[in-house]
């Protein structure tokens, strides 16, 4: 059964290792050795990194020469955000009644600290 979309980008995300190579490639374009830099880990473990990456659409990579460099590509993220927008309301009204329920203790407890 093929996996939609949104499950393979969340998939790629669960992993901190791409989470942090997504945030080094929003800074800009990356070769893989410039992205393997800060881990404890193999060029070929980092490029099955880019890999999963890649197969979710959340990098590309180009060629210049010998160069291949690595891009940040957002629509996927872009993908993952509607969906938990779609939630908002629901935690607005959770946060809602919280602060209702405090502003209540409050009014029990005069003199209770307000920060």
């Amino acid at each position: 059964m093929p996996e939609d979309r949104l499950s393979t980008t969340l998939s790629a995300l669960a992993d901190p290792t791409r989470r942090a190579i997504l945030a080094r490639l929003s800074l800009g374009e990356a070769s893989v050795g410039e992205l393997a830099e800060p881990f404890e880990m193999s060029l070929p473990a980092v490029s099955k990194h880019l890999k999963v990456l890649e197969r979710a659409g959340l990098i590309s990579r180009g060629r210049e020469a010998q160069w291949r460099p690595c891009r940040l590509e957002a629509a996927p993220l872009r993908d993952v955000n509607s969906w938990l927008d779609s939630y908002r309301g629901f935690w607005e009204e959770k946060f809602d009644r919280l602060d209702a329920y405090l502003q209540e203790l409050q009014k029990v407890d005069p003199d209770a600290e307000t920060n």
